[in-house]
């Protein structure tokens, strides 16, 4: 029994912290431009595509390699983000108010059906992202080594995400914007540069949470629906500008949904998690953070 507890603990702890990264896509861009980006689980599903046709042109590469190609995966998602923060984004930021956030999701969700249109022409089938890391035994317990990897991973990206926020001028900038954009830019941060900027840094984290996704799960461009729901839920959960609310909410609700599986099955996890959203929102309105 303890064994097996162990077991759905650290499962579920790397769904959690996947779940916490799709989350900060959607908190990050909410919170400091006010635009619901419902892109965020096409940047995912791209980013795995990505990998993969990279794998498949370089076999037998060690895992700094398969590192290495998951960073230029990233590292093209970021690229096409940037591209459309310059062009359509932009249209969107010359909006205030209600405006910009119905515009947003408009635009937003226009582009999400017209990439998963593409990539259901183009890149039809299934993708997993095999790479062979062993199981290790802890205490009587067989722990998944792709779960292992991803909390290791998402650990150093959390502290990466957190020194950015708090130890960089950037970063402070960006704080700084989210909690007053008419004080920032009297302070002489210009909120659209910084705006853009963390349009590319959420593509880029939905990215990298699309990878550690396909370590534990099959992902098709049907995916992405799916994914940038995961992402919309723990953003409220969690508080739609709070990143450590967002954070923990996702660890939480990725433990739920994993216990969940083990008791009743996939589909009802799946219940279950949102089933769990809505009562922490009904009995808790201010959110967990």
């Amino acid at each position: 029994m303890l064994a097996q507890g162990l077991e759905l603990l650290i499962d579920g702890l790397a769904r959690g912290v996947i779940l916490s990264l799709f989350g900060l896509g959607i908190t990050l861009v909410f919170g400091l431009g006010e635009i619901l980006n419902l892109l965020l689980g096409v940047f995912a599903v791209i980013s795995v595509i990505a990998c993969s046709m990279l794998l498949g042109t370089l076999p037998g590469l060690a895992l700094a390699g398969l590192v290495a190609v998951a960073l230029v995966a990233v590292a093209l998602v970021a690229l096409l983000a940037l591209v459309l923060d310059r062009t359509v984004i932009s249209l969107v930021y010359r909006e205030e108010g209600e405006d910009r956030i119905l515009l947003g999701i408009f635009v937003t969700l226009g582009l999400s059906l017209l990439f998963e249109g593409l990539l259901f022409i183009y890149y039809p089938g299934s993708v997993f992202l095999d790479v062979g890391v062993p199981s290790i035994t802890v205490a009587g317990a067989s722990l998944t080594g792709s779960s292992i990897a991803v909390i290791a991973a998402a650990a150093v990206l959390f502290g990466l995400i957190y020194y950015f926020f708090n130890h960089t001028y950037l970063g402070i900038g960006t704080r700084t914007v989210i909690q007053d954009e008419t004080g920032a830019m009297l302070c002489g941060i210009p909120p659209r540069r910084v705006q853009a900027i963390v349009f590319v840094l959420s593509a880029a984290i939905a990215g990298v949470a699309g990878v550690f996704y396909a370590l534990e799960a099959e992902v098709t461009p049907a995916s992405s629906f799916s994914l940038t729901s995961f992402a919309i839920m723990v953003s409220i959960v969690g508080g739609v500008d709070s990143i450590s609310g967002t954070v923990a909410a996702g660890i939480v609700l990725g433990i739920i949904m994993t216990v969940a599986g083990a008791l009743f099955g996939s589909y009802l996890s799946t219940v279950t998690l949102f089933a769990a959203a809505i009562a922490v929102l009904v009995y808790k309105p201010e959110q967990i953070s």
